[in-house]
């Protein structure tokens, strides 16, 4: 207890509510005692019981401060993307009450107020008066509180250049462009970080504040000590990298929006950082000075100008995403072009190429393979900063490190749409043959031949042969014109303006193929069968969980299901 009341100064609180209550009532003014319900606040470290107090704290004057601070989000000088958050900031702004400055914290700028102990007079400045200016004591004492953290931080956009000297950092940094933020600090830091700038230096400290949400756990709730769900970055770090776990999150982000972690995700991103990492190790074993000098731009191909014109329209549309804030969709796009079209296409078109020494387009195809793995690694640079710094040190280039480089411009010279839309019937031809032979568990070390029937694609075929044969699984392809001498039992994959026609019997053994099949069949019987009589049983159905039905309901369906096609694949075969 405080010394208001001196019988009762020093005590304990609890002791001090006993004697207060016994007083009250020798006075003669205690009306009654009654038990009641209320908020208690708790500490949310201690947990003990939070009692107000009064006491004397500094404060800031906030209404001609916050004025300047709305106007120039109006006036749209400092914007907020996603621009709703904008009302949050006025709504803040123009319902502002004066600023509590001080804290009673051990670290921190200390107040810069100091006290006379004599005649208690107050002054304020930089540094402590050698007197009181009222008095002309000398004992005088600096007051022990320290500035709100919020107030420090707010002096950061220009405190950090070396202000108030007018230095070189400060006049080429400042203002800055973008403030990457969550959108819970809005008012703690966003809006205090805009007024202190104006008042300080009259300038704006940024002209655009990105919001991005809250990371949350895999349920959707705040990460929190009270709940236990918080995640240790560090740890994840261990498991699986700084830059899988940067990725994971930055992919699933939306403007604004929170993000939930899971560690599959995180897993996802170091299977992506290994896929990149075996990519750019097949490109530097199969890569020398002497290669890259052969690159020659007639020599290349139908598949290397397919990548290359995916590869500018991946540049356009990743730069266009971050222009907009929208790095997800940007980390998503980057995603896409390096695991599905350069390793799972190019490099493996690349192959036969590169496999052959006698081949007068290798050199060229090396040049490519090295073009776009540096291209997309600048592109994914920003996302994952580690493994494209060390990858690139790898690779023959001009600078020692990424960060040196360039932003990947458009190349209008690499625009090739004919050939895009070329390889991408191939890619689909090869997408449906593959379809065609998994679904028979056709082993991939068994080839067939290929009949392509086609008058529009013939030249198409002719240049993409090499690598149809290495992915479509071919012994021999031919091309023609007609429908003519195409095997009765053969099966067809059809496209526009293309049917391409596998022998059946080059695909499987009909006989052994029947019989596994119809082994298959009496395993699917037997599974319906068993799963009808559980699901008619009346015990079951009204004593069972209703989860543990909704199980057998779903075994059933899909048991029917196989069964369906496994019939179907039995009539197709004889």
């Amino acid at each position: 207890m405080l010394d208001l009341v001196s019988k009762y100064k020093g005590m304990n609180l609890l002791e001090a509510r006993k004697e207060i209550v016994e007083d009250l009532e020798k006075l003669g003014v205690l009306e009654k005692i009654e038990d009641y319900t209320h908020n208690v606040g708790k500490c949310y470290r201690c947990h003990n019981t939070v009692e107000p107090r009064i006491s004397m704290q500094w404060f800031m004057k906030m209404n001609e401060l916050a004025k300047p601070a709305m106007e120039v989000v109006k006036s749209g000088k400092i914007k907020f993307v996603p621009n709703r958050f904008d009302r949050t900031y006025f709504h803040w702004m123009e319902n502002i009450k004066d600023w509590c400055i001080s804290r009673q914290i051990w670290w921190g700028h200390r107040i810069p107020a100091y006290y006379c102990e004599k005649c208690g007079e107050i002054m304020v400045g930089k540094t402590m008066p050698e007197e009181c200016t009222k008095c002309g004591s000398h004992n005088i004492y600096q007051d022990p509180d320290t500035l709100d953290t919020w107030f420090s931080s707010a002096l950061w956009p220009f405190s950090t250049m070396g202000w108030p000297e007018e230095t070189e950092d400060l006049k080429y940094f400042y203002p800055t462009n973008t403030l990457v933020t969550a959108y819970d600090i809005i008012f703690f830091w966003v809006a205090r970080m805009i007024f202190s700038s104006l008042e300080h230096t009259e300038k704006i400290p940024f002209d655009t504040v990105f919001m991005h949400g809250l990371v949350r756990d895999a349920q959707g709730r705040k990460m929190s000590k009270s709940l236990g769900n918080g995640i240790d970055p560090i740890d994840i770090i261990k498991d699986y990298g700084a830059d899988s776990l940067r990725f994971s999150l930055v992919q699933n982000m939306t403007l604004g929006n929170d993000v939930k972690y899971s560690e599959e995700k995180a897993n996802s991103a170091k299977n992506f950082a290994n896929k990149i990492w075996n990519a750019a190790k097949f490109v530097t074993s199969n890569t020398d000075k002497e290669a890259l000098k052969n690159y020659n731009k007639e020599e290349l191909r139908i598949e290397d100008k397919w990548l290359l014109n995916k590869l500018d329209k991946l540049v356009a549309e990743v730069t266009n995403h971050i222009e907009k804030y929208e790095v997800g969709i940007a980390a998503t796009k980057i995603y896409d072009f390096i695991w599905s079209e350069y390793c799972d296409w190019y490099i493996e078109m690349c192959k036969p190429r590169l496999y052959e020494e006698s081949n007068k387009t290798k050199g060229t195809c090396i040049y490519v393979l090295n073009y776009a793995l540096v291209t997309f690694l600048k592109l994914l640079h920003p996302f994952m900063p580690f493994l494209t710094e060390k990858i690139y040190k790898e690779l023959e280039t001009e600078n020692e490190s990424i960060m040196l480089e360039k932003w990947p411009e458009i190349k209008t010279e690499f625009n090739y749409e004919e050939e895009e839309k070329g390889i991408e019937i191939i890619k689909n031809i090869i997408v449906n043959i593959r379809n065609i032979r998994a679904n028979m568990n056709v082993v991939p070390s068994k080839k067939t031949n290929l009949i392509f029937v086609t008058v529009k694609y013939k030249e198409l075929i002719k240049t993409s042969e090499s690598f149809l044969k290495k992915l479509g699984y071919a012994e021999n392809i031919k091309i023609q014109e007609e429908k003519t001498g195409i095997p009765e039992n053969s099966i067809s994959v059809v496209g526009d303006g293309i049917e391409v026609f596998i022998p059946f019997e080059e695909l499987v053994d009909v006989q052994k193929e029947l019989e596994r099949l119809e082994g298959e069949k009496k395993k699917l019987e037997s599974e319906v069968e068993r799963a009808n009589k559980m699901l008619s049983n009346k015990g079951f159905v009204e004593k069972a969980p209703k989860a543990k039905i909704e199980e057998e309901e779903a075994k059933l369906a899909k048991y029917k299901e196989m069964l369906e096609t496994v019939n179907k694949r039995i009539e197709e075969m004889r």
